[in-house]
């Protein structure tokens, strides 16, 4: 017996699933940088300045609200491109169906 197959997804939600991915590792790549910076930073100022945790912690909670800023952003950005996107796909479609057809 065979396993039964999965109905095939569109074009148009395969692109969106991508794009969602893509979201997804955006945000995660750029908060990891985002605390990676800021731990690294603390740590260089803390052993420049001789203040072991001090600069390192108080760096690692800014990076915090600044993530999730940059993460609202970046969200925010990327959603208005697949929603202006998928308007110009549909707008494509129509113009395309009637090419070729007479009247």
């Amino acid at each position: 017996m065979s396993a039964p197959t999965p109905p095939s997804l569109s074009n148009r939600q395969k692109v969106f699933n991508l794009a969602l991915a893509a979201l997804a590792g955006q945000v995660g790549c750029l908060t990891l940088l985002i605390v990676a910076l800021a731990v690294g930073g603390g740590l260089w100022l803390d052993q420049r300045f001789g203040s072991k945790p001090v600069f390192t912690l108080g760096l690692v909670v800014i990076s915090i609200p600044v993530s999730l800023a940059v993460m609202f952003f970046v969200a925010r950005t990327t959603i208005s491109r697949i929603r202006s996107g998928s308007s110009k796909t549909e707008e494509n479609s129509t113009q395309e169906a009637g090419i070729g057809k007479n009247g």
